[in-house]
């Protein structure tokens, strides 16, 4: 169970709010749900004959589905994180400067990772290509491990070595790269790719929570920011000398989400504030309460659309959230129903490689020529293998902690 106890970065250092001792078991679990069921709504993208509110819903549907909800949820626990990751490094003897260059690395290794896997989807000319398009992907997997791999050696010269390596064959795999059609063209962003998305919106939600200091007043102020500010650039016709300040809607759109995971945390383990327990479930209600109710009166002007990433999308994915994590920490962190958590703590510990994993598995299969059979590609058949394939991915990952091997940033 999580120990409310005060814990203070040092004095030296930017403080920006006091969390609670050790680690909510509950967050943990809600990362490595979040995880299980992403795996499995994308392995469903492939299965045939299944209800619809398993897949995407369409872009102008005005609706969402359960699928809809998983990215939302992988903002969210990004956002839950961030002050945690502050202060961890605060108490480390961290400066300002320090955080920025935590933050700024991070940000941009997850957009490097999202721009190489778009780009492994989409945009490439195959015949144009000087190696298959799934050789190219096993490699750049490859580069990500050699470069932010974490190995079971002390061999400080070798990670080095190992890590100058994998940024020269990410460098030879983009100078290989051929897009467009005839192979005229090169890697583009095109919609950053999910890790990019995350990345630009953890950027932009780190930096907002410096700026707000653990006031969650403030933050809260900033998210209606970002709400005004995708309305803005949709809605209004901006001449072009501004127009160019308004195109990051959709990184402020998918902010929201993440600066509802920090409010979210705030409300629950900031320490600062001599809240009671039961106080503090009263305000989250009260947060979700809010956040659907803006989405209901947002929806109209706005209908409910991941693909455009629409502030009803945002807001009411938000409020879902929150009201999951209510229950988990309930459930979890105060009555002591945790021994199901062991199920997911493979993903929850090891989020990025559970993340990449099935698309190293997807190359390979396609390098070789190899499908699934109709028969787990359609109906009940499909949502078993679905559910088997999510649960040996975490096994997976598993295995591989169990041998020192995953990534971090």
């Amino acid at each position: 169970m999580t120990t409310l106890a005060r814990q203070s970065p040092p004095a030296a250092a930017p403080a920006v709010h006091r969390l609670a001792a050790g680690r909510a078991a509950s967050i943990d679990a809600f990362r490595g749900l979040t995880f299980l069921a992403m795996i499995f709504v994308n392995e469903l993208g492939g299965v045939t004959g299944i209800t619809p509110w398993l897949k995407h819903m369409p872009a102008d549907a005005d609706a969402m589905s359960f699928p809809d909800v998983v990215f939302p949820a992988f903002l969210f626990i990004v956002g839950m994180s961030i002050p945690f990751s502050v202060n961890a490094r605060l108490a480390r003897g961290g400066d300002a400067w320090d955080v920025q260059r935590h933050i700024v690395s991070r940000a941009f290794a997850l957009i490097v990772m999202g721009v190489f896997m778009v780009n492994a989807e989409e945009g490439f000319d195959a015949k144009a290509m000087p190696l298959p398009i799934e050789l190219w992907s096993l490699l750049f997997y490859a580069a990500v491990f050699m470069v932010w791999g974490v190995w079971r050696t002390e061999n400080a010269a070798l990670m080095r070595w190992l890590r100058i390596a994998g940024v020269g064959l990410m460098v030879v795999l983009a100078l290989l790269y051929r897009g467009a059609p005839g192979g005229s063209g090169w890697m583009a962003p095109h919609w950053w790719g999910i890790l990019g998305l995350i990345g630009w919106a953890y950027f932009f939600s780190c930096e907002f929570h410096l700026l707000a200091r653990g006031r969650v007043s403030v933050l809260l102020a900033l998210l209606v920011a970002c709400v005004a500010y995708y309305a803005a650039a949709s809605k209004l016709a901006l001449p072009p000398a501004i127009k160019w300040l308004f195109s990051q809607a959709p990184h402020a759109a998918h902010s929201q989400i993440v600066l509802a995971g920090t409010i979210c945390t705030l409300i629950f383990f900031d320490m600062a504030r001599r809240d009671s327990l039961r106080r503090r479930f009263v305000e989250a209600l009260a947060f979700a309460l809010a956040l659907a109710a803006a989405a209901t009166m947002l929806r109209p002007f706005f209908p409910i659309s991941k693909i455009y990433a629409t502030p009803s999308w945002c807001l009411y994915t938000a409020a879902l959230c929150v009201a999951l994590f209510g229950l988990l920490y309930a459930l979890i962190d105060i009555s002591g129903h945790d021994r199901w958590t062991r199920l997911v703590a493979p993903a929850a510990a090891s989020p990025l490689v559970t993340y990449l994993l099935p698309f190293v598995v997807v190359a390979v299969l396609s390098l070789l020529g190899l499908t699934l059979p109709p028969a787990l590609r359609h109906g009940a058949g499909g949502l078993l293998w679905a559910a088997f394939y999510a649960a040996l991915i975490v096994w997976v990952v598993s295995w591989l902690t169990r041998w020192g091997i995953g990534l971090r940033l």
